[in-house]
């Protein structure tokens, strides 16, 4: 990697915890284009604890309208395609994992096709790239400012388009939306609809249940789509709270597995001797527990943490 790609990737980290959807998306084109050179860039994220395959954080640039992702359906009853095919260009993809698991994927795409030097040299951007997306989730607001907008729904027809959304759904807006937000929205709905349609055909896919980061809503969100019966999927948007949220956000933050034993028997009621007895340790050791996800997440104390985890 040459010294400008190295600094350009180092300046992503840094200032992705500051940056909307759009202005992130361009920092990595620039970032990204000494090591793989591109036309269009999109960054998604998830964590190594969600389930189904669709990422809730996503940042184009340059892979708006000249690929939208218009959704031909397939045969054999199968949802629609989220994306065309790029018959004229290249494209490169390169899912983000390490030794936790998957946070994601890059895509890249451009007129002339890529070749093994190119994605010898992509794979060397996964670690900048997960520390990217970690930045800026962790950089956002750790508890929300005020009480959550009530839940709102978002029907989803046959071809994994929006048919119709209620007024509360349509308040859930990004706090810091750009020209790619909406793109981005509509690939995830979709998205969100297909896993739902998968796991109605076969339990043993993950339900469509996705939460989406405090750092892009001002709060934790939850959206869980359901087909109908009709043809359709609803998909309810709502303040994501308490347990169900809490492997995700571990994730993020980088909390360990007895870190969230201890949250968990917090946002349960619990005192930290209460929390020592039932985790048969110290209270020593709890009170170090909390001293170190205070240190993670930033959390003033246990109030803020319930607080940033109730919703």
């Amino acid at each position: 990697m040459t010294g400008s790609g190295d600094r350009l990737l180092r300046e992503l980290v840094a200032v992705a915890g500051e940056l909307g959807a759009d202005e992130l998306g361009e920092v990595l084109s620039r970032a990204v284009a000494p090591v793989v050179a591109h036309e269009g860039v999109r960054l998604s994220g998830t964590t190594p604890s969600a389930a189904g395959g669709v990422h809730p954080l996503g940042f184009p640039h340059g892979y708006g309208a000249d690929f939208d992702p218009a959704c031909p359906p397939r045969g054999n009853g199968d949802a629609p395609v989220l994306r065309r095919v790029f018959v004229d260009h290249g494209e490169l993809r390169l899912t983000l994992r390490d030794a936790r698991g998957e946070w994601g994927s890059l895509s890249l795409v451009r007129a002339r096709p890529f070749d093994a030097d190119d994605v010898r040299r992509a794979l060397d951007l996964g670690p900048w790239l997960i520390a990217a997306l970690r930045a800026h989730v962790t950089g956002g607001p750790l508890a929300p400012s005020g009480p959550p907008d009530p839940p709102g729904v978002v029907v989803l027809g046959p071809d994994d388009r929006v048919r119709a959304s209620t007024p509360a759904a349509r308040r859930w807006q990004p706090r810091r939306a750009g020209h790619g937000t909406e793109w981005v929205g509509r690939l995830f709905l979709a998205a969100l609809s297909a896993q739902a349609r998968r796991h109605a055909r076969d339990p043993r896919v993950p339900p469509a249940l996705v939460h989406g980061p405090a750092a892009t809503f001002g709060r934790w969100v939850a959206f869980h789509a359901q087909p109908t019966g009709t043809g359709d999927v609803a998909v309810v948007l709502q303040a994501a709270s308490g347990t169900p949220l809490l492997p995700v956000f571990g994730d993020w933050y980088g909390i360990t597995t007895r870190e969230r034993q201890v949250i968990a028997e917090l946002l349960d009621g619990a005192v930290p001797k209460q929390i020592a007895r039932r985790l048969g340790v110290s209270a020593h050791t709890v009170h170090d527990h909390f001293k170190s996800i205070f240190r993670k997440t930033g959390a003033d104390g246990r109030h803020h943490l319930v607080t940033a985890l109730a919703g």
